[in-house]
């Protein structure tokens, strides 16, 4: 096929060998199988910021990391080169946190090269040879939604003590490999220490997790592994072979307004009764009439 504008200049570089076909177009980028060497990788092409679906919305972006005062300044103001270098951080976002998940031991696909908005790594596949499915397309049996869901809640551990949230988990992040699902899709991925929004997404990345395979083995929907985690993450006892339960026990309910303002009010009239009889004797024919919210 005809090699994409994009992809030349890592064939150029002798990076990639020659682009076999395209994979699938999202909403944030195009991806290519191509062949280096004597093996089949994929090239995910990231779309410009005028062509693609996916915002990046500021909860993602808090606590990410500048390179210098002026283009934080340029990213502030929007100008052209602020636009340019907040596509440069949000490409570079999946790419560090690729290096950073896979030294951490979790199952995402093997990086090998970032060039010219273009991320070179590793092709997942079947038994077969075929390119793995995403979790939304296959069927599972209980028992194996069970063991799944299981492995991706370590995963989702392993994230979080390598200090990252995944931020938009779910069926269709996830790949199903021949040992087992695999993490993809990460240039969203936050920093769980500084984005303030950290916990919201985890508890979003889990509960999708739950759902989907709760559809198979239904009693996993009520389980409770994000609260779970992020309370032990954040008293510093969360480690990757830390064993969760998937229960959490919740603070007391909150309290019942309506009920704690009929004791003030009946207090308040207590008060008001005790006051009336101690002035009963300096105004012994004229009971004061009661107060008028108690009328």
């Amino acid at each position: 096929m005809k090699t994409p504008k994009r992809i030349e200049p890592l064939i150029e570089d002798g990076l990639v060998d020659e682009v076999i076909r395209p994979l699938m177009s999202g909403k944030e980028a195009a991806v290519y199988v191509v062949r280096c060497g004597e093996e089949l990788r994929c090239a995910k092409v990231y779309k410009e910021a005028n062509k693609r679906g996916f915002r990046q919305a500021a909860e993602y972006q808090e606590g990410r990391k500048v390179r210098n005062s002026r283009d934080a300044r340029a990213m502030a103001s929007g100008s052209k080169h602020g636009r340019k270098g907040q596509e440069e951080a949000w490409q570079n976002a999946e790419v560090a946190a690729l290096f950073r998940l896979a030294s951490a031991g979790v199952r995402v696909p093997k990086p090998y090269d970032f060039l010219e908005g273009v991320l070179l790594m590793e092709l997942v596949t079947t038994e077969n040879g075929e390119v793995a499915p995403r979790l939304n397309d296959v069927d599972l049996h209980p028992d194996d939604a069970r063991e799944f869901h299981a492995f991706m809640i370590e995963e989702i551990v392993k994230m979080l003590c390598a200090g990252l949230v995944h931020g938009d988990l779910s069926e269709f992040n996830v790949l199903l490999g021949p040992e087992g699902p695999v993490i993809i899709d990460l240039p969203q991925a936050v920093d769980a220490a500084a984005n303030n929004h950290a916990f919201s997404m985890l508890e979003r990345d889990v509960r999708n997790m739950a759902e989907y395979f709760g559809q198979f083995a239904p009693e996993l929907k009520f389980t409770k592994y994000a609260k779970e985690m992020w309370a032990l993450f954040e008293e510093g006892k969360l480690t990757p072979s830390s064993k969760l339960t998937g229960e959490f026990a919740e603070e007391e309910d909150a309290a019942d307004i309506d009920a704690v303002m009929r004791e003030i009010k009946a207090a308040l009239a207590d008060e008001a009764r005790r006051i009336a009889v101690l002035n009963a004797d300096d105004a012994p024919n004229d009971e004061p009439p009661p107060p008028p919210w108690m009328q």
